[in-house]
């Protein structure tokens, strides 16, 4: 079973890449109104990720189908016991799709301002609720010996998975104001950096709590791991970059939320998912993986469509990789009315007359 570490990294990597570049996707949903104010501001802002967010969350498409092709059992028990949660999050991510195609259908404000309402509460919650399932998938849920999901919705709400969320949409929030100071000008790029200000010592206390907690959770010794550590520092670090260097800062973010994520998966291996009523019953990569030839087959599949879908990611981001201005989304001054064709002459005329006449009395 060679292949079964291999799928359970890629799992990991796959899951970290949603995060990262979803990450600052949804951050910008959430922020887009306070962010933008006006209407061309408003637009500029979600215009930064534009032509982006849709290939983001392909990441999310292909974590969820690896998870099905490679272990079976882990999806089968992860999707039964979070049936209505992940039927909140189907809901959230179709309006948040929704919302970026419907709000400029109409130039009624009532109109775009509650798809713009939608578009933040939809971006708050995709974060949120599958923070949760991966807190939870660490700390444990009732789990039987026939690797049945043996709760309720309300066992899925534990102080730990709901940390875990509240953390990631912590995360969200500073990693996109940092992309919308990377991506714009002017007063937004001005209001984006006092934002990221703000939030990030709220942010880097998160992401302290959390990753003792986790550090706790998995029975850790006395020291944390080096992965612990450096995701403490890395929002250590954006926090102190967030006062000038968008650059550096939307790096640091970046980190940080990339090593929440593998933490997690890090302190899980060779769990997939731990059982809080017997740790015998927890699923692991060995139990819940497919054959081994199923393996080898879906690894040389994506050995080799792997590289192709992130060349064409990175092409995408090159391309649309300029600065953009509330400035850019204003419409036109309105021309000053230009006279008659015939308008400049009369007058002359009229004074050619009046001298002819005045020749005349003389």
């Amino acid at each position: 079973m060679a292949f079964v570490p291999f799928w359970f990294v890629l799992i990991a990597i796959l899951w970290t890449g949603f995060f990262v570049l979803e990450g600052f996707d949804m951050g910008v949903g959430m922020l887009h109104e306070i962010i933008g104010k006006d209407e061309a501001g408003k637009r500029a802002v979600i215009n930064t990720i534009g032509p982006l967010w849709d290939g983001n969350e392909v990441w999310l498409i292909v974590a969820g189908a690896s998870m099905f092709a490679a272990f079976p059992g882990w999806y089968a028990t992860l999707f039964s016991g979070f049936y209505l949660a992940l039927l909140l999050l189907l809901a959230a991510l179709i309006v948040r799709g929704v919302s970026f195609e419907y709000r400029g259908k109409s130039p009624a404000q009532r109109w775009r301002g509650n798809w713009s309402r939608l578009l933040v509460i939809a971006s708050l919650l995709a974060p949120l609720l599958i923070g949760v399932a991966l807190g939870d998938m660490l700390h444990g849920l009732p789990i039987g010996a026939d690797h049945e999901y043996t709760g309720s919705f309300w066992d899925l709400l534990q102080p730990y998975g709901i940390l875990t969320g509240v953390t990631l949409v912590a995360i969200c929030v500073l990693h996109g104001s940092t992309f919308v100071a990377l991506k714009t000008s002017g007063v937004l790029r001005d209001r984006a950096r006092r934002l990221a200000r703000r939030s990030a010592p709220v942010t880097g206390l998160l992401v302290i709590a959390f990753i003792a907690w986790t550090h706790v959770t998995a029975h850790g010794g006395a020291f944390l791991s080096p992965v612990e550590f450096l995701a403490i520092v890395a929002v250590l670090a954006a926090w102190a970059l967030v006062r000038g260097h968008e650059g550096w800062a939307f790096g640091a973010t970046t980190l940080t939320m990339a090593l929440c994520i593998i933490t997690i998966f890090v302190d899980l291996y060779p769990r997939v998912m731990v059982s809080s009523t017997n740790p015998a019953y927890s699923l692991t990569v060995h139990n819940t993986a497919s054959t081994p030839y199923s393996l080898k087959v879906m690894t040389v599949i994506a050995l080799v469509l792997l590289p192709v879908v992130l060349g064409y990611q990175a092409w995408t981001y090159h391309v649309f990789r300029r600065r953009i201005s509330d400035s850019d989304f204003r419409p036109p001054p309105p021309k000053p009315a230009t006279p008659p064709a015939g308008a400049a002459r009369r007058p002359r005329r009229a004074g050619l007359f009046a001298r002819a006449q005045r020749g005349s009395r003389g």
